[in-house]
């Protein structure tokens, strides 16, 4: 298995980005916060991105409009869509444009590692405490 390389969170409150990072380098990601998805999508397209956590409410440029700008080719990122509610009709259109799984906040390394785990970077079986490895 390769280790996963970077993994990119783009939140609407830097407090939850930072949490979310300090959460994924507990468990051996490698992640990068960006301020918004603008700065999301170049860094995407300039390194080897394996996750993007993404916030559905971005100030700028909508998670919709993230999601479509990014493309769809072989290399593009696994992503994580991150949501405050429920919402099968937003989740539909998600994943219409390419979200890979949801993940509802506040969230905490458990829901984490089960968010890696449903877009395949992550086995089931890999204790927590160890470094994510990707499975591509």
């Amino acid at each position: 298995m390769e280790l996963m390389k970077l993994s990119v969170v783009v939140m609407d409150s830097p407090i939850i980005g930072e949490i979310a990072v300090r959460l994924l380098k507990s468990v051996g990601v490698t992640a990068r916060l960006v301020e918004n998805a603008a700065e999301a999508v170049a860094a995407c397209r300039e390194k080897s991105v394996d996750v993007v956590f993404l916030d559905w409410d971005l100030p700028s440029m909508g998670a919709l409009d993230f999601l479509r700008g990014l493309g769809g080719d072989e290399n593009r990122p696994r992503i994580i869509l991150c949501v405050t509610e429920n919402d099968p009709q937003q989740y539909v259109l998600a994943q219409a444009a390419g979200a890979d799984a949801q993940l509802l906040k506040p969230f905490d390394k458990a829901a984490l590692l089960t968010a890696l785990q449903d877009v395949g970077v992550q086995s089931a079986d890999a204790p927590a405490d160890e470094p994510v490895a990707i499975n591509r």
